[in-house]
């Protein structure tokens, strides 16, 4: 899974896809994971320094460059035809393969295909506090049938580490939680860097700006047996835009509002992760 872009991440979403009868034990050695990952990886959200669009040619390094880097460049970024090159302060060229982090030390760069355009990311150094999470509640968790959307339609979305992509409307599954049944969206949408997609719902509940991420919460919409699907509400995560404001923010799904506070995933820490 390279969304999260680490080959650590794709480990996890396959144990949490394929493991629906997992205790509280495996969320809490999957928590530890994905917070050692934000600490320390080249690529985590929390060394996130800069990320744009490419169209033409991106300048680094220098005060007056598009992205200015401390002690590093001048040099630059050009996309021609979906081809991404990197020009060194050495004035030598190298592709930049989409989707596979190359280190520039001290800094990492990394480029996505997703949207009209690739996308240009730039890491420095990781660092950060754990995330925290609410306490893991075993009737957060419901396995549900999937409403196939009649005539699935396709739209532009931001995913949760804020890549422009075209999802697919997959169809929707209903909840009840607390007596209130609510009817959730459920899209398909591409992995970045990858051939993949997932099924993805992004909610709002009561929880947002009073313990979770104001704009909303994504969670996996897994299979499992029967043809029935798993929504594990405690596996429910941030965008990336809670880590830093390097990254675009996804705009809340029409109509995916729980009319109650659902304690159960990923709280937002703004003092500590910044906003």
């Amino acid at each position: 899974m390279v969304r999260p872009t680490t080959t650590a991440l794709l480990l996890l979403a396959l144990v949490w896809g394929t493991a629906e009868a997992q205790g509280s034990s495996s969320l809490t050695m999957e928590r530890k994971a994905y917070a050692e990952w934000l600490a320390s990886a080249a690529t985590s959200p929390l060394a996130a320094v800069a990320m744009q669009r490419l169209s033409g040619m991106v300048t680094l390094g220098p005060d007056t460059a598009d992205i200015p880097l401390e002690g590093f460049g001048p040099a630059s970024v050009t996309e021609r035809k979906g081809a991404v090159t990197f020009v060194g302060p050495d004035g030598k060229s190298r592709p930049l393969p989409k989707g596979r982090p190359i280190s520039m030390s001290p800094w990492t760069l990394q480029v996505f295909g997703g949207g009209r355009a690739p996308v240009l990311l730039v890491y420095g150094t990781s660092g950060g506090t754990a995330p925290g999470w609410y306490a893991v509640n075993p009737e957060l968790a419901f396995t549900l049938p999937l409403e196939a959307a009649p005539a699935p339609s396709r739209r532009r979305v931001l995913t949760l580490d804020g890549i422009d992509v075209e999802a697919e409307t997959a169809g929707h599954v209903s909840v009840t939680i607390g007596g209130a049944t609510t009817r959730l969206l459920v899209m398909r949408m591409p992995v970045p860097g990858t051939e993949e997609t997932e099924l993805q719902v992004y909610f709002r509940d009561r929880t947002n700006d009073h313990g979770t991420y104001p704009a909303g919460r994504f969670v996996e919409l897994t299979p499992s047996s029967g043809g029935t699907y798993r929504l594990d509400f405690n596996r429910a995560r941030n965008p990336f835009c809670a880590y830093s404001s390097v990254y675009p923010c996804p705009v809340p799904w029409s109509g995916n509002t729980v009319p109650l506070p659902i304690e159960a995933g990923e709280k937002y820490l703004p003092a500590k992760h910044g906003s």
